[in-house]
């Protein structure tokens, strides 16, 4: 059947709401076209979308006449790049949808300033802060409700507007890919995913001077290119975060940006090390070597200057005395977060971090 559509028209509508729910469907199924496909018709099916002049079959062709997919030697429906750019754009557009000012992970960290853009946050000024960068506004703020313009203008009414830094910031994102990021029915490797993905398409459009790098550790560590992030997925692996940190390490050796840092995902404790050329695990309770040699991975990150920031997907306590002594050990960062508003946390102290010179 052929059919043309007006932007902004009914149709028009519904085909954008069909393109953003295969992208959902995408991350969550691994970057798996046709599988995705038969989720989405089943549920367009199930909720009435379709039309007289629009049904599952034009859906597909439009597909790939968008460029997003595009059939391989057998006829099965693949990502292109320009589909994956699209997944990692509404990936990103979907995570800052949902972020409010004060939400998760928004707090000032203790280093932010300097020259560079100005940023969204103000602080109280220092001695030693240029005149230029005073907030002219929250300042006279600050007088008025003090003082109801009565009085002089105090140094505590005084407010700089913080600066972002120019210089480039080289991250490595480490990914759990155990057997836990999908133990027991709940799903934790998809958020983990959508802020891969999120965070690949922000550093690459925003801050195209940075790098990022994505590094997946279970038994064994590997890094993976952006182009792969839609097909991640965990496996029957044991927690080895020492080799994660051993090879995001290695990575950041080779990147000249004055600001290097680790931002990890995981739902577990370490479990497994290697030792004399063979895995040694021990996946009950944590183990005194595998934790021994993991703390000094952390101790070596920050001898080197490279914070680390754990994003911890699970409130056990039982691991929490393990996140607080590793993130101890390095000097850097831990958060207990809700898998559901993981992106929100990661991206905010992303940016919040990245305007501070990391020494």
């Amino acid at each position: 059947m052929r059919w043309t559509y007006a932007k902004g028209s009914t149709l028009a509508r519904l085909i954008e709401q069909l393109f953003r729910l295969l992208r959902q469907l995408l991350v969550v199924l691994d970057g798996d076209v046709e599988r995705a496909l038969e989720e989405l018709f089943r549920i367009a099916e199930r909720y009435r979308l379709w039309r007289e002049d629009f049904g599952p079959e034009d859906f597909r062709k439009l597909l790939e006449r968008s460029g997003e997919a595009r059939q391989d030697a057998s006829g099965t429906l693949q990502l292109t790049r320009k589909g994956e750019r699209a997944l990692r754009r509404q990936m990103l557009h979907e995570v800052f949808s949902k972020m409010k000012r004060g939400g998760p992970g928004d707090h000032r960290t203790p280093h932010a300033g300097g020259a560079g853009e100005p940023a969204d946050e103000t602080r109280p000024f220092e001695f030693g802060d240029p005149v230029d960068a005073l907030d002219a506004g929250r300042t006279l703020q600050n007088w008025v409700r003090r003082t109801g313009g009565e009085a002089d203008l105090a140094e505590g009414d005084l407010e700089v507007r913080e600066r972002e830094y120019s210089t480039a910031c080289a991250t490595v994102l480490l990914i759990d890919v155990s057997h836990s990021m999908t133990l027991y029915g709940e799903d934790r490797i998809t958020p983990a995913k959508r802020v891969a993905l999120a965070l690949a398409e922000l550093i690459t459009t925003k801050y195209p001077k940075d790098t990022l790098d994505v590094v997946l550790f279970g038994d064994e560590a590997k890094a993976v290119p952006l182009e792969k992030l839609p097909y991640i997925t965990n496996g029957p692996f044991h927690t080895n975060t020492r080799a994660g940190l051993i090879l995001a390490q290695e990575i950041l050796k080779r990147r000249k940006g004055a600001n290097r840092q680790i931002v990890m995902l995981t739902d577990g404790k370490p479990s497994a090390i290697h030792e004399e050329g063979r895995l040694y695990k021990n996946p009950f309770g944590l183990d005194a070597k595998v934790v021994a040699k993991t703390l000094d991975e952390a101790a070596r990150c920050r001898r080197a200057g490279i914070p680390i920031t754990t994003f911890m997907l699970t409130a056990d306590p039982y691991l929490r005395g393990f996140v607080e002594e590793f993130t101890e050990v390095n000097r850097g960062r831990a958060y207990f977060a809700e898998s559901a508003r993981l992106e929100g946390f990661v991206l905010v102290d992303f940016l919040r971090n990245r305007r501070r010179r990391v020494r």
